[in-house]
Parts: C-alpha cells; sequence; structure tokens
C-alpha cells in the first residue's frame, strides 16, 4: 500500500518547530559523508514543435540508516506564471530502503519550501544572538519561508523587506498576517542596514546589496544564486567574511557568487560547523544551494506524521 499526500495533507503535517531539527541532523550526516546523494540529471522538456521551455530535475538521496530513501521530481517552468501556475512544480517519491517497495508519494513544493527555509532559520540560530533583526532581499516565496524559519528558530524583533517591485508590501503584509513584525524598505540598503541576520532570496545575477551596507557582525544567508550565472553578493562580502559556510561548498563554489569572489569548495566550511560550533566574531555567510538529502529528511519526516496522524489515503499499486 502506498500513502498518498496531496499539498493540503503536507501543510497539515509539516511544521517548522518540529522540522528544524531534523533538517539539522541532516546537514550533519551529509557533512559526515553518511548520505547518497547521486548527482541531478536534468533535460529541457516542453510539448508540441515550440522550443523546450521547461527543465526537468531528478533528485535522489538516501541517508545511511534511514528506513526509506527519495526522489524528488521537479520541474521549472519559466513561463508558468502565464498560466497562473507555479514557476517550480515538484512531487517526492519515498521508497522502502530494504524491499524497494513503494511508501508514499507526495506533492513536493511545499516539502522544498519548508526545507530550503530552515536552511535561514538554523544559521540564525547558530551564528546570531537574539533577539535578531532581519534584512530580507527578495520577496518571493522563499524570501517568506526563509523568514518564517528563523521566527521559528529564534526571537525576532523586526523583519524589513525589499523587492524592486511592489511585491514586498504583499511579502510583508502576509508575514504580518502571520504574527512576524514585518515592514517593506524602499531600498535594499535600508533593508540590511545594522540587521543581525541578513538573507538574499533573488533570481539576481549581480550584487544585489552593497558590503558596506552591513553590519560588522552581520550574518549573511544567500538562498537565490545556485547557478553559474546566478549572483547575489559582492565578492568582497565573501572574500572579507570571518567565515564562509555552505550546505555542499564544492557545488556553492560553482555559483556566480563563488566563482566572483574565486572561492573553492575548500574555501568553504561544512554548514554543521556553524551548527556545532556557533561562532559570533566578525561577519558570517552561509551559501545554499539545496540538497536532496533535505528533502529525503524532510519527506521522510512527513511521511511518518501523517501516519501516526491518519493524513492522507492509502492505494494499492
Amino acid at each position: 500500500m502506498v500513502r498518498l499526500l496531496t499539498d493540503a495533507d503536507v501543510r497539515r503535517t509539516l511544521e517548522l518547530d518540529a522540522l528544524l531539527p531534523v533538517i539539522a541532523e541532516a546537514i550533519r550526516k551529509q557533512d559526515r559523508g553518511a548520505v547518497e546523494r547521486p548527482d541531478r540529471p536534468h533535460f529541457p522538456v516542453g510539448a508540441g514543435d515550440e522550443p523546450a521551455s521547461g527543465t526537468a530535475l531528478t533528485m535522489p538521496a538516501y541517508i545511511h540508516g534511514a528506513d526509506t530513501y527519495a526522489t524528488k521530481l521537479a520541474t521549472v517552468v519559466p513561463d508558468n506564471p502565464d498560466r497562473d501556475l507555479p514557476t517550480v512544480t515538484a512531487q517526492v517519491t519515498l521508497t522502502d530502503a530494504t524491499t524497494g517497495q513503494p511508501v508514499a508519494y507526495m506533492a513536493g513544493n511545499h516539502v522544498t519550501n519548508a526545507r530550503t527555509g530552515c536552511i535561514g532559520g538554523l544559521s540564525a540560530r547558530a551564528l546570531a544572538d537574539p533577539p535578531v533583526t532581519v534584512g530580507v532581499v527578495g520577496a518571493g516565496t522563499q524570501a517568506r519561508w526563509q523568514t518564517r524559519a528563523i521566527a521559528a528558530a529564534t526571537t525576532v524583533d523586526d523583519v524589513r523587506i525589499y523587492s524592486p517591485s511592489g511585491s514586498k508590501h504583499d511579502c510583508a503584509m502576509d508575514l504580518r498576517e502571520e504574527g512576524i513584525a514585518a515592514t517593506a524598505s524602499e531600498t535594499a540598503v535600508e533593508a540590511v542596514r545594522d540587521a543581525d541576520v541578513v538573507v538574499t532570496a533573488t533570481t539576481a545575477t549581480e550584487p544585489v546589496i552593497p558590503t558596506d551596507a552591513l553590519a560588522p557582525n552581520a550574518t549573511v544567508v544567500a538562498v537565490g544564486a545556485y547557478t553559474a550565472e546566478g549572483q547575489e553578493l559582492e565578492p568582497a562580502t565573501l572574500t572579507g567574511a570571518s567565515d564562509v559556510f555552505a550546505d555542499v561548498p564544492a557545488e556553492a563554489a560553482a555559483t556566480g557568487d563563488g566563482r566572483a569572489a574565486g572561492l573553492k569548495g575548500e574555501d568553504m566550511r561544512p554548514l554543521s560547523a556553524a551548527l556545532d560550533e556557533q561562532p559570533r566574531d566578525g561577519r558570517r555567510v552561509v551559501l545554499s544551494v539545496g540538497s536532496a538529502v533535505f528533502d529525503a529528511a524532510a519527506a521522510a519526516h512527513v511521511h511518518d506524521r501523517a501516519v501516526t496522524d491518519g493524513v492522507g489515503r492509502t492505494v494499492e499499486l
């Protein structure tokens, strides 16, 4: 029997407070090499005679000793907003690691958003003294999730949101309705100046904040630039940092941020070091490119909660 979990089911079973320690443990296991994370193949997709406009990705991962392994199927379609559909759509399958039998099939967008948000939450908890002021550049889905996870992980005094469009007002209003003290800023500098934690969650291809606008002791969490073309930070933000952490150092070095700063994987520290050592001196930077290991951990957590709470329905394939 396979448990089917809709997006609404996933939302019922996934809470950031409970997910944060799950992702923290997944980070530590990944950094110890106690995981299997094959390369993720990606390929162009698109129906008809028009040029392919989408990209499909397959993201498998297994955490050693876990009951299940996960495979996330994701598709990125930049034209989807014109169809009133999300740009990224994902599904996650869970398979029994012993028997190879299917265990669960679930909507993956909420899983992806929440596990990515946890990177900001865990970083803020480990690297910044509460209560924190948060400056966010970007006003999309991940800007919201980073802020939610930071608020779940530590005490937040104030959140300032900046985007060049009016979306910053919508983002701030949505967060206020969730009980987070958020306001819109008119410039990126205004949003990040003197902030304890700075989050960049954009699709930018050039720096979005000047280094001299950052507080000397700021923690910077950059989650938007996960390709060679993407860049959110000035090279000086990285080269002048006391510590640069990454969830996948070798892959972070290949992003636009890593390349512009001339960093190699060995120049960055694994994110587990931040969680365990919790350094506080100087500017700390966290680069996140994401990992299917975090999807596997989050999906298994959702499935276990769903079984306990009787959420979803089971079918025989």
